[in-house]
């Protein structure tokens, strides 16, 4: 299964851009889950949800690492997570 992933740090920015590379993409509009606020931020209710359903074999998809994760540390981590329970990633 594809679940998509997008994030905006303001309320003044817009999702468009990543929700079209997204469904352009494959990534189902059921699946795709989203966050307002800066990635710095521990508690992403998004992100959260999102982690919570990829089960082995699905692939995350994800318009920008830096929409991802909050630093290179971090980001490595959400890999490593990821490749340990057999989800793929993909950039589109």
């Amino acid at each position: 299964m594809l679940v998509g992933y997008m994030r905006v740090s303001t309320h003044e920015q817009t999702t468009d851009l990543q929700m079209d590379a997204l469904t352009k993409a494959g990534v189902s509009l059921d699946w795709i889950y989203s966050d307002t606020g800066s990635g710095t931020r521990k508690d992403l209710p998004g992100w959260n949800d999102c982690n919570k359903v990829l089960r082995k074999g699905d692939t995350l998809i994800c318009w920008r690492l830096d929409r991802l994760g909050r630093s290179l540390q971090h980001l490595v981590g959400i890999i490593e997570d990821l490749t340990k329970r057999g989800v793929g990633l993909r950039i589109p």
